[in-house]
C-alpha cells in the first residue's frame, strides 16, 4: 500500500483554469495525494464562474446521460450543504413560467415521468408559498416549481475550495497569462505560461472556460464551440434585502438572490444586446441594463426600486453540441479537458470524477458519453 501511495504522490498535474471546474478538480487531485499546480490567466473566478447565474438544476429535457450527470452534481451539492452548512449553496427551488403563447405543461409532464421533482403551481400557491415573487405576473396556465433546484455563489465557493487546496499543499499561480501545453514525442510534459515560465507535469487538465477550445486547437484537436457572450447584472433593493429565495426564470428575466440580500439577473435578450468591440472586449449599453432592471422589478413582489451595483460580461463557454466535454484529449497523451456550459451544476462532481481518472482510477461510467473523442473525424 505504501508503494502505491508513494507513486501517487510523485505524480504531478497542472490544472489550467481557476473557475469552479478547475478548482474543484485541483482540490480533488490534491486530496488523492497528487502534486498539483493550479494556473489561471488572471485571478480565480474572474471568468465565467464570476458572472454566472449559477442555477443548480437538471430541469427541462436533455439526454439521459446528461440528466444523470447533473443529478449527481445536485446530490454532491446537497452533501456539501449538509456537511458545511455554509452560505454559498442555497437549495430553495426554482420557479419557471413560459412566454405568452407557449406552455410548460409538456416540460412538467416530462420532468414527472423521469422522476425529477416538479410541481405545477398557480398564482394562489405562489402568493402563499413563494416569497418575493409577484403572483399576478404568472401566466394563466400557471408555472413549474422545481423544489430541489437552487443556486450557488461560485466566487464564495471557489474561495472556500482554494483554502482547502492550500491546506493540502496545492500551489496557485495567478496572472499566468495565456498558457499552452508543452509536448514531447506526443506526450504532455508540462505547460508554458504566458510569461514564459515552464512548469513540468505528468498530466495537464484544461479547464480554462472559453479558452479551452483554442488550447485544444493548438494541440491539433478541433473542439466544436458555440461560446456566446453573457452579461450578469448585480443590484441592491433600495428599501432593504430581497425576500426572494427561489431562482426565478421568466420569459424576460432570470433572477436570484445573493448571500447579502441583493439580486443578480440575466436574460437571453440582454445577452444578444451585448456590444462586441473591435479590440475583442465588450460593452453593455445602459439602455439594456435599464430594461433588465425594469423586467426584474415587474416580476418581484412589491416591484422594488433597484440600484445597479455592477455588471459582469464576457464569454459564456458552450460546447458545440451543448453537452459537456470531459476526459482525455485524443492523440495527446496525458492531456484532459473539462469544457461545459453547466459548470456550476457539474463543478463538484466532475472535479472528483476527472481527478480520480487522472490519478489512475478506472473512468467513471457517468463520463462515458461526454468524451472529446465523440468529435473525432
Amino acid at each position: 500500500m505504501g508503494a502505491v501511495n508513494a507513486a501517487v504522490e510523485e505524480r504531478s498535474v497542472v490544472v489550467v483554469g481557476a473557475g469552479v471546474l478547475g478548482v474543484a478538480s485541483a482540490l480533488a487531485l490534491a486530496r488523492r495525494g497528487v502534486g498539483v499546480r493550479l494556473l489561471t490567466a488572471g485571478q480565480p473566478a474572474d471568468g465565467a464562474s464570476g458572472r454566472s447565474l449559477a442555477w443548480l438544476n437538471s430541469a427541462a429535457e436533455r439526454s439521459a446521460a446528461y440528466h444523470a450527470l447533473r443529478m449527481a452534481g445536485l446530490q454532491r451539492y446537497r452533501r456539501l450543504a449538509a456537511d458545511c452548512g455554509g452560505s454559498a449553496v442555497h437549495l430553495d427551488g426554482a420557479l419557471n413560467w413560459a412566454a405568452p403563447g407557449e406552455s410548460y405543461r409538456a416540460r412538467h409532464d416530462h420532468e414527472q415521468r423521469i422522476g425529477y421533482p416538479s410541481r405545477w403551481v398557480d398564482a394562489r400557491f405562489v402568493a402563499d408559498r413563494v416569497p418575493g415573487v409577484d403572483p399576478a405576473m404568472l401566466p394563466a396556465e400557471g408555472a413549474i416549481l422545481n423544489p430541489s433546484d437552487g443556486w450557488v455563489d461560485l466566487p464564495m465557493l471557489i474561495t472556500t475550495l482554494l483554502a482547502r487546496f492550500a491546506d493540502l499543499g496545492g500551489e496557485v499561480i495567478t496572472e499566468a497569462g495565456e498558457c499552452r501545453v508543452e509536448l514531447s514525442g506526443g506526450r504532455t510534459v508540462g505547460v508554458i505560461t504566458g510569461t514564459g515560465r515552464r512548469i513540468g507535469a505528468d498530466a495537464v487538465l484544461l479547464a480554462a472556460g472559453a479558452a479551452t477550445p483554442g488550447m485544444a486547437a493548438d494541440l491539433g484537436f478541433a473542439l466544436p464551440d458555440q461560446t456566446s457572450i453573457a452579461a450578469l447584472a448585480r443590484v441592491r433593493p433600495v428599501d432593504g434585502p430581497t425576500d426572494l429565495q427561489v431562482v426565478l426564470n421568466t420569459p424576460a428575466v432570470s433572477v436570484r438572490p445573493t448571500v447579502d440580500g441583493g439580486l443578480v439577473m440575466d436574460s437571453g435578450w440582454s445577452e444578444r444586446e451585448v456590444v462586441r468591440l473591435a479590440d475583442g472586449s465588450h460593452r453593455v449599453e445602459r439602455s439594456t441594463l435599464d430594461r433588465l432592471l425594469d423586467e426584474a422589478r415587474a416580476v418581484l413582489a412589491g416591484h422594488p426600486r433597484l440600484q445597479l451595483l455592477g455588471v459582469g460580461h464576457g464569454p459564456k463557454p458552450i460546447p458545440g453540441d451543448g453537452e459537456p466535454v470531459l476526459g482525455p484529449l485524443p492523440g495527446v497523451d496525458g492531456c484532459w479537458v473539462a469544457f461545459s456550459h453547466s459548470g456550476a451544476t457539474l463543478g463538484l462532481i466532475v472535479g472528483e470524477l476527472l481527478a480520480a481518472e487522472i490519478a489512475g482510477a478506472d473512468p467513471d461510467p457517468l463520463l462515458a458519453d461526454f468524451r472529446p473523442s465523440r468529435f473525432e473525424a
